[in-house]
Parts: C-alpha cells; structure tokens; sequence
C-alpha cells in the first residue's frame, strides 16, 4: 500500500499580492473552479485510496486547509506545524506518524501542493514507476526534461548508471545564473527539480540518522499513539532545514525519474503566463481589463478595471489593496517586495482585504490604534463557530438578512439596523439560518486585533 504525503505549508511570496501569508498560492484557485491544494489531493488520490494521505501544513493555514480538502474527503488527515521548520523535520515526523499510526512501512509519496499538473494518467504512470524503485531501497525524486534555461528551479545531474527505468543521481545543484543553466540543459543530463519524492519510510528515517542525526534523534520525543498533535516544545527544538540539504545531497540512495507528464510549480508570475491562453497578442487577461495595442503581456484586475496601452513583456497585477507591475523577466524578484513589506510590518503581505471563510467572507474597512472596522456576511444556512476572545470586545450591526445571534448560552434574532455588544471573553456565535445573506458590520475593540484570537468551543467545519 502506497501513502501520499501533502506539504501545505509555504506563503507563496513570487505571487504577491494574489498570494498573501496567510492566504497563500495553494488555496487560491489560479485557473480551475478548485484551488491548487484540492487539485492536488484529487491527483494523489490516483494513486492510493484518498484514506492514506496526509496532508501536513501550519497552524496558521490549519482551518483552511481543513476546510478545503473535507470537502475532497470527509475523514482527510492534517496534520499542523506548530512552527514553521522547513521540509526535512516535515517529512521525518509525518513518515514516523505513518508507521506509528498504522504499523507499515509503506512507500510513501511526497508532493507538494501548489504544483498544477493536468495530464493525471501520465503523472500515475510516472509515479508507479517509481513505486518500483523505492521499493529497491532508493529514495526517489522525480524530474522534470528542462525545455530552456530556467534559473529559478534547481537541478539535478545524473549519472548513466541505469536503474530500473530511473538514473542513478550524481548530485544536485542551486539555482543556476543564466550562463550556467544554459550549460546544464545543453549538457542534457540535467533535470529540474520537481520537489517530489518517494521512498520506504524506513530507509528515509536510516538515512536521516546518517545524515542528519540532529533530526533523527528528536523523533522519539513525538507519540502518536493516542494524539495527532505535535507539540511546539518538542518541535521548535528541531532544526530548520529542506529535505535537499539533510538527506537528499547526502545519500548515496538517491535515483531519479523522469516525470513524463505535464508540471508547472506555479512559483511567479511569469509561470502563470506561461500555463495560460493567450490572444492573438500574446495577452494574458484576466478579470476587468481593458487593453489597446499591448503585446506578450499579463494583466490581472481582481475588483477594478485595469487598463493598459502599448505594453509588451509586462505583468500588472490587481488587488484590492495593491497593484504590481513589472518586466516579465524580473518576477522571480517579486519576493524581494513581499519581504520588504514583512520587515516594515505592511499587513498587505499577510492578508488580503477580503478574506474568505467557509460560511462567506468579510472584509476590512478601516483599522487603527485600538479598533478594526469588518462587513461581514454569512451565507444563508451557514454559522461562525462558537468562540470567545481573550483580547477585544465586538459591536455587531445588522444591515441586511435576519442575525441569529449565540450570547452566553442566549439566543437573540436581530433585524437591519439593530445591534448587540459582544463583551471581552463572552461565548458567542453568529448565524444565518435563513434563505437571504446576512450582513452586518462589526467593530473590534481592543489590543491586540489578530485572527488568532479566537478559542473556538464548537465549529461545523472541523476547525476546533
């Protein structure tokens, strides 16, 4: 039986300011009706029943990720980070929770989850190819036939030695300058590296201990047995470092093979151009855009009319809070302006204005020292959780719909134009048990005004 392993984790900052922190480029969905993360664990779950996969991402991305694969499948697992530590610990601890949990030592399937992949039968072909050689006793990565000099991507160089229908791996190499990607795809035994492996779960862990015994050596600190939490004690303990550096590079047992189907990683700008349809112009338009005379360009409009004269080989980009517009070979930078924004505090690399919740959206109107001005609204048949706040009051006001609102164990029905104080620490819910949209503006009081200060008591999409 084969497992899949899901990272969800990531902030996509190449696709600032579509993907924001906290709402980042694998919950969006970039061309499909489902996001990037669904459409993942729709592929993984070709190859397995969808009951063996694990999808791991961080408590801040916890209540979404939930959210989006329940509604894939309705026992799906996920397990959070409760620290961001990067790939290697990721994998090692979700590899022991698998053997633990359901004592196998299976092969487990690695992917990531903002990859767009669309020929899904070539992607299962590929995959059970390389079943065959992880079961030799190989970790296996799979890897992409550049088609020109990408310097974004890492590479891989393999040997000629021959292994099953895979190649023995020489080593892998960073992110190439121009002159030297040229060199790798001419050589033609260089592969981009696709971020996806497969492995035992026992040899992964035996060549950790080699490896990286840094890592191996804490993993006795986790129990599954009776809880799927992994507590930050014991893993803020745990170096922060990728899979390529503890393992990958090290090992001896490292085969490739290559993906023959269709991959984009989707990690710019420049990448989403690439995938999608273009004009006679070589345009790129998505949303409200209004063009004359530009050429091999992308233009994305969220809310507002973007319009755009006598461009060519640029991106501009749209939201409700900020626009970027650049050269379309300078969109690998765009992640200096999101790092930038996070050093200077700018909320607009964390979170969009409008933010979108199982049971609708809200979005923020105004914000200062002290307070933070929402209009929400709550689709019909839908409810928040039943919650309480350690840090802030709230005012509700009705403007449209019926409010059914939860207070303390009372239960209240509010009109447009009347309003109810949430005080600090109440339990409280607001619902929306009828058939039109509800909404209403709340007004939080208090310091500090963050996401994370809920404590949820019940909640009708897994979230507590």
């Amino acid at each position: 039986m084969m497992y899949g392993l899901i990272l969800a984790g990531g902030s996509g900052s190449r696709l600032w300011p579509l993907s924001r922190e906290l709402y980042p480029k694998q919950l969006l969905n970039i061309q499909n009706t489902e996001s990037l993360l669904q459409a993942t664990f729709e592929r993984v779950s070709e190859c397995m029943p969808a009951s063996n996969i694990i999808s791991m991402t961080g408590v801040k991305h916890l209540s979404n990720v939930k959210y989006q694969l329940s509604s894939m499948y309705d026992k799906a697992v996920v397990l959070s980070e409760p620290i961001s530590k990067n790939t290697a610990p990721a994998i090692a601890l979700a590899s022991k929770y698998i053997i633990e949990k359901f004592n196998i030592d299976p092969v487990i399937l690695v992917v990531p989850s903002d990859h767009m992949i669309n020929n899904t039968d070539k992607f299962v072909m590929t995959v059970k190819e390389g079943e065959k050689i992880a079961e030799l006793g190989y970790i296996v990565t799979f890897g992409i036939k550049p088609s020109y000099p990408e310097t974004g991507y890492g590479y891989i160089n393999v040997t000629d030695k021959h292994i099953e229908r895979g190649y023995k791996v020489n080593k892998f190499v960073e992110k190439p300058n121009e002159k030297l990607a040229r060199e790798y795809v001419s050589a033609g035994n260089y592969y981009w590296n696709s971020g996806i492996f497969m492995f035992k779960a026992s040899v992964l862990l035996e060549e950790l201990a080699k490896a990286s015994p840094e890592i191996y050596s804490k993993l006795s600190n986790f129990d599954f047995s009776e809880s799927d939490e992994i507590p930050f004690t014991e893993y803020d303990k745990m170096p922060s470092i990728s899979i390529d550096y503890a393992v990958m590079e090290k090992s001896d047992k490292i085969a490739l093979v290559k993906l023959e189907s269709d991959w984009n990683d989707l990690g710019s700008w420049k990448s989403i151009y690439d995938v999608s349809p273009k004009d006679k112009d070589g345009n790129v338009k998505i949303g409200h855009v209004l063009d004359e005379g530009s050429k091999n360009s992308l233009m994305y409009s969220s809310s507002k009319l973007v319009a755009t004269i006598g461009l060519e080989d640029v991106v501009v980009v749209e939201t409700e809070d900020a626009i970027l517009a650049c050269k379309s070979d300078k969109t690998q930078d765009v992640k200096k302006i999101f790092e930038t924004l996070k050093k200077q505090n700018d909320d607009t690399h964390l979170v969009h204005k409008t933010v979108y919740r199982p049971w609708g959206y809200y979005t923020v109107l105004a914000q200062g020292n002290g307070f933070l001005t929402k209009m929400i609204q709550v689709n019909p048949g839908q409810k928040l959780s039943v919650q309480s706040h350690n840090f802030r009051s709230e005012h509700w006001v009705v403007l449209e719909g019926m409010a059914k609102v939860i207070l303390e164990g009372k239960e209240l029905i509010l009109s447009p134009g009347h309003s109810i104080d949430i005080p600090l620490q109440a339990v409280h819910s607001l619902q929306n048990p009828y058939k039109d949209n509800l909404k209403i503006i709340e007004v939080q009081k208090g310091d500090p005004l963050i996401e994370e200060d809920i404590i949820r008591y019940e909640d009708m999409y897994g979230r507590v």
